[in-house]
């Protein structure tokens, strides 16, 4: 009996996303935020600071909140402790963001449930950067 292909969903998203908004931004080049925002800027993606402590990381602009971004959001990436995901979860679903990314260690399971309710696709403590590797390299 053949079997089905399964549809990798995360390989699906990381083709079709072009802008990623990264919330805890450091524009410290030793913090993993940097590195994993830099390495997926040097790989096409438009990578959107959002720390209201800096005003630009890796020639953008950066933003105080999610809510002050003026552009299509394809992905929000996340790079804060699990306390404060649940408010960028809110901000997301009011700004129609198709899929979150908390990454490694940030867990926050009843965000996600609260963001697939509102349709939206979550991937939680995973690297973007370690999945996108896997896949494209």
């Amino acid at each position: 009996m053949a079997s089905i292909p399964q549809t990798d969903f995360v390989s699906e998203l990381l083709k079709k996303a072009k802008t990623i908004a990264v919330i805890g931004l450091s524009n410290d080049p030793m913090r993993p935020s940097h590195g994993v925002s830099a390495y997926m800027q040097s790989e096409g993606y438009r990578i959107i600071p959002v720390n209201p402590q800096i005003e630009s990381c890796l020639g953008e602009k950066a933003y105080a909140s999610l809510l002050e971004v003026p552009e299509k959001i394809d992905i929000v990436n996340i790079f804060r402790r699990p306390e404060f995901v649940e408010e960028v979860v809110d901000q997301a679903i009011q700004l129609g963001v198709p899929a979150i990314w908390m990454q490694e260690d940030v867990i926050h399971a009843k965000a996600a449930e609260k963001a697939r309710k509102n349709g939206i696709f979550v991937v939680m403590d995973r690297c973007i950067l370690k999945e996108h590797r896997a896949r494209f390299r």
